[in-house]
């Protein structure tokens, strides 16, 4: 089937991709410029499952609105779906097609193989939470699974992006908002701390909170520079140090080089943010395309543009991944909340007179009084604020103690202002502005409204003495055009009617999503009529061009849902007896000679480990979680024909499939459903490694789904985020020489506001990897997995010696002797959890 024209084909700039987490986001979207808006239908199978979102109705009349006016919609579906999930999430693609999605956006394999296979006539957009990074995955998606668009993962630079623009695919990237710290796909912090899943909408943002850098030794290192260092140590636990808080990403001054790459749609982040946000952001966007493609540009218009950024939430801004960096210039160590934007100082406090205020005595309680201190605050501005602006104040020497204000005025940059505040600040505190009261008014103001971006249309009018009187509406861009007729025109009897007078009535298009732009009045000299006859034939015409507008949505056929099919609904046969191998996953020679010799029948060996020292023979090599185009060269040579390889990233699929290599797919290639594990297996998987976020339930029915040895990380500590930013770097050392780098070597944690220990070890390529605070021990459970068809039990021993991981592997093999024998295993080590057996994600 031929491939729809991309919109930078067609407009010459990106698509402008805005968020909404709700109705009244989304109309802050609309009336913004949005080309599309991204939106969720229902809170159960998106990754915002904590937005307003929308149900059946509140969608359709979105979708109506969006359509009038121009604007795709498109649907999120990008979690992580289990098998007995499957046929309500299809039901939730079938319903939001008929009431007007445009394209679905997807994580799950399993759930695209399954879109794809029942309707091929459904767009579909590959989420950047599948992890995409490179040409060749991007190929992948094309070839595999005919989709129309890849959501680009956010840390690839601009040449990356231009390389991959040459595969004909339709790419999105990452234009504005919040970044996460890890990437996009791989990251189970969140899931493995609190049961909160980022790969099920629910991330509770732990990359947010503060955390010390510990040595060995368990003391603090100095992060210099970061605004906590030298408070008291009663307030140092308080602000923290936000080692894993990337600055927000801005990319408005980049628009150009992003379409001159190649990106098709830019993307806004933001279905958590209010409509103010969404209504400021989205419009600066905007108007930054809008003077792209017109090619001129001012100074003083970039100015509005960047303080309308800032004046939205925002952490700082960086644009350093398009440029191929990731250092200290990218994060916002001091805080995770919102900057907004500086606007002055404050030059002295005034206090008042202590107010007595009554608290209390509600219900029949005792009221009491208590004094509250207030204070008249000065500021002396360097920028404008608004009356009613949300300003905070905020001490340089102990930042813990700002609080918030509101402007008393409009005032401009130079001018001073008085604040009433809740105490008196030191000079010199820092005054920002975080909250537009002007964006919130705007905002509400659309809230309700059914139009709130008119349609450009060309305006033909014909009045002919003796003939109907003629409407003819186009779209200024072509999309559709409606005609309508009505009276028949007669010779005026009083003042004939003048083209101005049919420009002034026909031009009254009300509460049509319509606005005239150009004018094409054929009158002939003496035409007499009622205006409000005038009034009915324009009407007339309005509604057949929403009609037309709308017919490709209202002619869709109903989806059915097809003959989805899970090992549930059929006869199983009995699970064959699987032979078990107790495997390792080993960083250093002496670690896997140690587990081997302890039993372990199978090793794995990180790709870059083994080029370095002599391994025992036989080792597979496993590959990174991320593949992007200079990792070739160091991945690719151990994709070899016939030999097995564990992959972690669909672009090392691609090529082992390529090149006949027996590949594993690691667990950073999720499957939580048999339809995953179907279309991997068919994409050339010849063995899969389950997510440590399944239960022991969806585990032992996925194992007799398959066809392929099937394998679990049993013992050892999971990996819970592998950053582009190397954590180390916030020590203020970096010498920008990875192999070289001593603290590379050493035993480093993040600690957390718990007091737990959190791993962390950079490799040779500068990515930071952290690991769980607990190990995990799922030996118990050997029996059930045995019996369910797991044969692959993996010791993580990466960051163990030589003696604990032959521990550790002796552990598994006692396990399996024990289940074999018909005994159960020993009990779980102490301080050790069974991470998800036993807990779902939700």
């Amino acid at each position: 089937m031929p491939r729809r024209t991309t919109f930078l084909q067609e407009h010459g700039v990106p698509e402008l991709l805005a968020p909404a987490g709700g109705p009244a986001p989304f109309n802050a979207a609309l009336a913004a410029g949005a080309d599309a808006i991204y939106c969720g239908l229902g809170s159960d199978f998106n990754a915002r499952r904590g937005a307003d979102n929308f149900d059946d109705e509140s969608f359709a009349a979105a979708c109506r609105r969006a359509h009038l006016a121009g604007t795709r919609v498109y649907v999120t579906v990008n979690v992580a779906v289990s098998t007995a999930e499957m046929p309500r999430v299809l039901g939730l693609v079938a319903r939001a097609w008929e009431l007007g999605a445009d394209a679905f956006i997807i994580q799950d394999w399993g759930l695209l193989a399954e879109v794809r296979r029942l309707w091929p006539e459904v767009e579909t957009h590959v989420s950047t939470q599948a992890n995409v990074h490179d040409a060749r995955g991007v190929a992948w998606c094309r070839d595999v699974w005919g989709v129309e668009r890849v959501t680009l993962s956010r840390e690839l630079s601009l040449p990356e992006m231009a390389r991959i623009a040459r595969e004909g695919v339709e790419l999105e990237c990452f234009g504005h908002g919040a970044l996460c710290f890890c990437y996009s796909g791989v990251c189970l912090m969140s899931s493995l701390r609190g049961g909160r899943s980022a790969n099920r909408g629910l991330c509770a943002q732990p990359c947010r909170l503060p955390y010390d850098l510990v040595d060995e030794d368990g003391r603090v290192m100095e992060i210099p520079g970061v605004a906590t260092q030298g408070l008291p140590e009663k307030n140092r636990g308080v602000g923290g140090t936000r080692l894993l808080c990337p600055k927000d990403y801005c990319t408005v001054d980049h628009l150009a080089e992003l379409r001159d790459a190649g990106v098709g749609s830019i993307k806004v982040e933001g279905r958590m943010k209010a409509p103010d946000y969404v209504l400021g952001v989205v419009g600066a966007y905007r108007d930054a395309l809008d003077t792209l493609a017109a090619g001129t540009d001012d100074a003083a218009a970039a100015e509005t543009r960047h303080r309308r950024l800032r004046r939205s939430f925002n952490r700082d801004f960086t644009d350093a991944y398009l440029y191929g960096r990731s250092g200290n210039e990218m994060m916002s160590y001091e805080r995770s909340n919102n900057r907004g934007e500086v606007v002055g100082e404050v030059v002295g406090s005034r206090s008042l007179e202590d107010a007595l205020v009554r608290r209390g005595g509600g219900n029949g309680g005792r009221e009491r009084m208590r004094r509250r201190t207030r204070a008249d605050v000065t500021v002396r501005l360097s920028a404008p604020v608004g009356e009613g602006d949300l300003l905070e104040l905020r001490p340089i020497d102990d930042p813990t103690q700002f609080l918030t204000a509101p402007a008393p005025s409009d005032a401009a940059a130079g001018e001073r202002i008085v604040c009433r505040a809740a105490r008196p600040m030191p000079a010199g505190s820092v005054v920002r502005v975080i909250r537009s009261q002007r964006a919130l008014a705007a905002a509400a103001r659309l809230a309700d409204k059914d139009v709130v971006r008119r349609r450009a249309v060309d305006v033909r009018v014909v009045a002919r003495i003796g003939e109907p009187f003629e409407v003819e509406l186009t779209c200024a861009d072509g999309a559709a055009s409606a005609r309508a007729e009505g009276f028949v025109v007669e010779a005026a009897r009083t003042r004939p009617v003048s083209a101005d007078d049919l420009m002034e009535h026909v031009g009254r298009m009300g509460q049509s999503p319509f606005e005239p732009v150009s004018w094409d009045v054929q009158l002939d000299e003496g035409c007499g009529m009622s205006f409000s006859a005038v009034h009915r034939v324009r009407a007339e015409a309005c509604a057949r061009l929403e009609e037309a507008l709308l017919a490709p949505y209202a002619g869709r056929e109903t989806l059915g849902t097809g003959s989805f099919v899970s090992s549930d609904d059929e006869t199983n046969e009995p699970v064959p007896t699987v032979s078990p191998e107790v495997c390792a996953l080993a960083c250093e020679p002496e670690v896997a000679e140690a587990a081997l010799a302890a039993g372990a029948t199978r090793v794995y060996v990180p790709a870059d480990e083994l080029a370095r020292g002599t391994w025992p023979d036989g080792v597979i090599p496993w590959l990174d979680e991320v593949c992007r185009e200079g990792d070739h060269e160091r991945l690719d040579p151990w994709v070899r024909a016939g030999a097995a390889c564990a992959v972690g990233n669909v672009s090392e699929l691609a090529l082992a499939a390529g090149r006949g290599a027996a590949a594993e797919v690691r667990s950073c290639i999720p499957v939580h459903n048999e339809s995953c594990l179907a279309a991997l297996e068919a994409a050339g998987a010849a063995g899969v490694w389950l997510s440590p976020e399944l239960t022991l339930e969806e585990v032992c029915a996925l194992a007799r789904a398959a066809t392929v040895p099937v394998g679990l990380s049993v013992f050892g500590r999971e990996r819970v985020m592998t950053s582009e930013h190397c954590v180390l770097q916030a020590l203020g050392r970096c010498a920008h020489d990875c192999e070289r780098c001593a603290l590379r070597r050493r035993r480093l944690s993040l600690r957390d506001i718990d007091g737990n220990l959190l791993p962390v070890r950079t490799d040779a390529n500068g990515r930071s990897r952290i690991w769980s605070a607990r190990p995990l021990d799922a030996t118990p459970q050997v029996v059930e997995l045995l019996a369910a068809g797991v044969s692959r039990l993996m010791v993580d021993t990466q960051l163990m010696d030589a003696p604990e991981a032959a521990a550790a592997v002796e552990r598994v093999v006692r396990a399996v002797e024990a289940a074999r024998a018909g005994r159960r295993p020993a009990p779980r080590a102490q301080g050790a959890t069974s991470g998800h057996l036993f807990t779902g994600i939700g």
